[in-house]
């Protein structure tokens, strides 16, 4: 029988175990979600029990960066962080393949793909009767198929699997051989690795274009075939192509060293996984394997879609749907309809509401309908219909009760239906209950979304928005709620009710949650009133000035053009600045600035921005070399990027703002993101001179609380000398740095404040003497004398620190001064990292989320203020913990003041709360 070589692509397996899983996750009883461990373990029982592999290896990647992160340093960079819960799953994903005695491997410098791709060509050549299967659910493997070697891609079920051959390759790629798959990556690009491909050019176009050239240098070759757009931006483009082919071509010369006999198939040990499957509760894999002899953990599955089995033997409660379950739902249609429900509505004190609207940009959208409930199983659907006119004229019949203060409102991202209804001229008014913000708050791992809400805590399966308008068309487009009304009116109307039911039901279900775990202060003193403060400000939007940024775009292009001149006169040549290797080469054995280069695992020169910033000082041309990166950069995410923002009917610029994206609480900012404009170089700071008032009656104003972090932790730790810095005014960089190196306040040089800075800001974020020493480019042991002295003089921060972790350890989480709570599921994990990590977080997480409390409570303050004096001025961004507004004229002495006060005193401290502002006629003068 001839060997079966099994080579797993580990991280895409988990991937796609933990998201097949995500809508409906697994948890054990004490919480953990086994949703990746339990996916790959029954894919790897699959291939053991079904595929009978002779050989068999999981590969995974490293942290490490690789060849094509030289290269390109922007490879894979805009991934998604990975969600906490999947990179806690990874140890123990390990722990079951060594349970199984499969080799785990891994090569600093390589991914995964690489090495897969050098085994099976090297198993092919050593082992002419083999057959190879890869398995993954990777694309990229594609050009990597031969007649021996084929991929292995499984489904969502275990026996849904597809066995991908050339023929298969060639009929789903369009090519002649596999290897012209790269080919055609390079074209397309790759959204998730970012490889930037050619623009215009998709997946069809290019399968086309390689199918009529054959390969991407040809297809550069013959340009003169081409026409119009597309030959422009293949010329254009052709290196950015020869790149992306580069980045996309797997690697099969890894220095692996592995043979053949140690991935051979041996026995496992069956202990070790007995002991595994107790802990994660596999209750029906053990009984699978070991029978009568497995003892059951206790098992605990959240409900799935109806006849979905998560796990055999654990199925999931039967799920109820609308048909099944007692309701009234009721469209309303005439007046007088309306008009009993608004009489109804008036004697509430509490009732859920819902938009239905005609897209999902709530600056965009046009309002279709609007449900209400207040009772269980109970919704009226109200029907917006006509011209607009009528629609808008039958939506204010509604402004007495949405805008009562006196009754309170419930929703599902209930900052969506505010936004919109303000753009329908109705400001709805407080209080709030947002169920998806009271389960964030309550489960902040889980999914928020209604659907799987309702699932999981009322067992009920809502009706799907896609039995209504179907999915996307081939063109892209879908049906709205608009289109479908006169069609569907009945189930329309159920729909929508149904929504408002569920809302109200959840938020029954909810309410006690925040109470029993101690979060209704920041639910209802935080993130409720917050709801309308964020709605005004994603609808006031920003003014930016596009002819500003058209003319930052020029400059920044005639400077670039300045810098690559004056890099080739300093290198005495031309040479491709995009490529690391001929950088390196320029820099290190032409300039050689330096004796000894770091080198990459592959032997190529390091390159990076941290490498380049340690040699600035060594050549004018490193400085050169950063200056044009960083306008490179700027030019394309943001200048060039900006103006397409700008909404039509608005002329300015509307971002969304995530209330509780990040697990410390902190808003994050969206389409397009406002928070990350730069503003630590000449070259940032210059985008901001195109953030401009809304009229000449106002000028920009920044209110910017400051060192507010640090402040808190003094105020968390009770550190006398850090309080007692602060309430003497000194800067606490200086004194640290006096404290630290034992000198007089006056004897403190610039070095010694900078690498007290980085302690003072490292010490919130638990950093260690390895992490101090990487980022002040210092010995780790001098890193660790610096920090060992720093709680020496600041004794009580250390006792803080020591205190909480404890805390953790035996809470399982950690608190604001508001209250929010952050769960730590891996704060008593046997993995040292996966602890340490944790107990890191238990650190920063009462100082980042107390900071970010009370920039929420300034933020309230504030527009109460604003609004109960009837100024004219608009709060109109926050970034991280600073406010910046659209400031009128006439209030320039009375508003300031007011702002000042309002951040001052949203969360005292125990030490000064110090506010810095400023104002101009753009962002960058208030700055």
């Amino acid at each position: 029988m001839a060997n079966r070589l099994f080579l797993l692509d580990g991280m895409a397996l988990i991937y796609r175990a933990h998201f097949a899983l995500i809508r409906n996750p697994v948890f054990t009883s004490r919480g953990f979600n086994s949703s990746a461990v339990l996916g790959f373990t029954n894919t790897l029982l699959e291939i053991i029990e079904k595929r009978k592999p002779t050989h068999l290896a999981v590969v995974f990647d490293t942290s490490a960066p690789t060849q094509r992160h030289e290269e390109y340093p922007e490879y894979k960079a805009q991934r998604q962080e990975m969600p906490e819960e999947l990179s806690a799953a990874i140890p123990h994903v390990k722990r079951m393949v060594e349970a199984f005695h499969i080799p785990v491997l891994t090569l600093d410098g390589y991914e995964a793909d690489d090495i897969i791709g050098t085994l099976a060509r090297r198993f092919e050549k050593e082992d002419p009767g083999a057959e190879i299967f890869m398995v993954t659910p990777d694309k990229d493997f594609a050009q990597l198929v031969t007649e021996r070697a084929k991929i292995h891609k499984p489904g969502r079920q275990g026996s849904d699997v597809e066995i991908l051959g050339i023929e298969e390759i060639r009929e789903n790629w369009q090519v002649e051989e596999p290897s012209q798959v790269i080919d055609i990556l390079g074209l397309w690009g790759d959204a998730s690795d970012n490889i930037p491909g050619i623009p215009g050019i998709g997946e069809k176009t290019a399968k086309k274009l390689i199918g009529q050239f054959g390969s991407i240098e040809n297809l550069i070759a013959n340009t003169d075939k081409l026409k119009g757009k597309q030959k422009e931006n293949v010329e254009k483009f052709a290196d950015q192509a020869l790149l992306s082919k580069r980045l996309a071509t797997i690697i099969l010369d890894v220095p692996i060293e592995v043979s053949e006999d140690a991935l051979v198939l041996s026995e496992r040990d069956d202990e070790a996984l007995k002991s595994l499957f107790v802990q994660f509760e596999f209750n029906a894999i053990g009984k699978r394997l070991f029978g009568s002899d497995f003892k059951a953990g206790r098992g605990h599955i959240k409900p799935a879609a109806p006849g979905e089995d998560l796990e055999e033997g654990l199925v999931a409660p039967d799920l109820k749907t609308m048909e099944e379950v007692e309701h009234d739902y009721t469209l309303v249609e005439t007046a007088d309809a309306r008009a009993k429900l608004i009489a109804d509505l008036k004697k509430q004190k509490s009732f859920a509401f819902d938009t239905e609207t005609s897209a999902l940009n709530p600056h965009q959208s046009e309002i279709v309908g609007i449900s209400f409930s207040w009772k269980r199983g109970q919704g009226f659907y109200v029907a917006l219909t006509g011209d607009l006119t009528t629609k808008i004229k039958t939506l204010a019949e509604f402004r007495e009760v949405l805008e009562n203060p006196e009754i309170e409102k419930i929703g599902h991202n209930l900052k969506f239906d505010l936004v919109v209804l303000l753009w329908h001229d109705i400001r709805v008014r407080g209080p709030f209950f947002d169920t998806m913000l009271a389960h964030t708050l309550v489960e902040p791992e889980q999914r928020h979304t209604m659907d799987y809400m309702s699932e999981a805590i009322l067992g009920y399966t809502p009706v799907s928005i896609k039995a209504l308008i179907g999915d996307k068309n081939d063109e892209g487009g879908q049906l709205s709620m608009l289109d479908i009304f006169d069609q569907k009116k009945e189930e329309v109307s159920d729909y929508a009710a149904e929504d408002a039911d569920i809302t109200w039901q959840l938020s029954e279900k909810l309410r006690p949650q925040l109470k029993d775990l101690g979060l209704e202060r920041v639910a209802y003193e935080v993130e409720f009133p917050l709801l309308p403060v964020l709605a005004a400000l994603e609808y006031e939007g920003v003014s930016i000035d596009v002819d500003a940024l058209g003319k930052i775009s020029e400059s920044l292009a005639v400077q670039m053009k300045e810098l690559e001149a004056r890099i080739y006169e300093s290198a005495d040549e031309t040479f491709n600045l995009n490529s690391p290797k001929q950088l390196g080469e320029i820099l290190f054995e032409k300039l050689k600035l330096v004796e000894k280069p770091k080198k990459t695992k592959t032997g190529q020169y390091k390159t990076d921005e941290q490498v380049l910033s340690s040699l600035e000082m060594h050549h004018p041309i490193v400085a050169d070399i950063l200056a044009f990166r960083e306008a490179t950069k700027l030019k394309s995410t943001y200048v060039d990027a900006l103006p397409h923002s700008v909404l039509k009917k608005s002329g300015r610029v509307h971002t969304q703002f995530e209330q509780l994206m990040t697990a410390t609480g902190r808003l994050a900012s969206n389409n397009p993101n406002l928070q990350n404009i730069p503003i630590r170089t000449e070259q940032g700071r210059e985008i901001r001179k195109a953030f401009v008032p809304r009229s000449a009656d106002f000028m920009v104003f920044s209110a910017d609380y400051s060192q507010i972090e640090l402040r808190v932790m003094a105020s968390l730790s009770k550190d006398a000398g850090m309080m007692g810095d602060f309430e003497a005014g000194h800067d606490i960089h200086t004194t640290t740095a006096a404290r630290v190196y034992g000198v007089e306040l006056e004897d403190v040089i610039p070095e010694m404040r900078r690498t007290a800075k980085m302690v003072n800001f490292g010490i919130i974020y638990g950093i260690t003497g390895f992490g101090l020493s990487q980022r002040l480019g210092i010995p780790k042991k001098e890193a660790e004398v610096i920090i060992q002295e720093y709680f020496k003089q600041y004794g009580g921060v250390k006792a803080y620190m020591d205190n909480t972790i404890a805390f953790a350890h035996e809470q399982g989480y950690v608190e604001t001064l508001m209250g929010r709570r952050r769960f730590l599921r891996d704060i008593t994990s046997r993995n040292w990292n996966v602890r340490n990590a944790a107990e890191r977080t238990a650190i920063n997480t009462p100082v980042q989320g107390s900071a970010a409390d009370m920039i929420k409570l300034a933020m309230i303050n504030v527009q109460r203020a604003l609004r109960e004096g009837g100024f004219q001025t608009t709060m109109l961004l926050q970034v991280h913990d600073e406010l910046v507004f659209d400031l009128h004229r006439d209030e320039v002495e009375t508003v300031p003041p007011l702002v000042i006060e309002c951040m001052k005193t949203a969360l005292p401290l125990a030490v000064p709360i110090v506010v810095d502002t400023g104002k101009g006629e753009n962002w960058l003068e208030a700055h």
